[in-house]
C-alpha cells in the first residue's frame, strides 16, 4: 500500500473506532449487551496499530 492509502486506511480506523466508543457508550448507558463493541474496538485496535507500523515502515525506507 502507498502511503496516501494507508493513511486513508488510518482515518476509517479511527472513524470507526469513535463511532463503535459512542455506541459502546451508549449499550453500558442502558445496561445492554457490551461484549460485541468491546470485541470489535479491540480488533480496530489491533489494525490501528498494524496500519502505522506500516507507515513507521514507509517513514524509515
Amino acid at each position: 500500500m502507498t502511503k496516501e492509502e494507508l493513511q486513508t486506511k488510518l482515518v476509517e480506523l479511527k472513524s470507526d473506532y469513535v463511532r463503535i466508543q459512542s455506541d459502546l457508550d451508549k449499550l453500558e448507558y442502558v445496561k445492554g449487551r457490551v461484549s460485541s463493541a468491546e470485541g470489535q474496538l479491540i480488533r480496530l485496535e489491533g489494525e490501528i496499530a498494524e496500519v502505522n507500523r506500516q507507515l513507521d515502515e514507509l517513514a524509515e525506507a
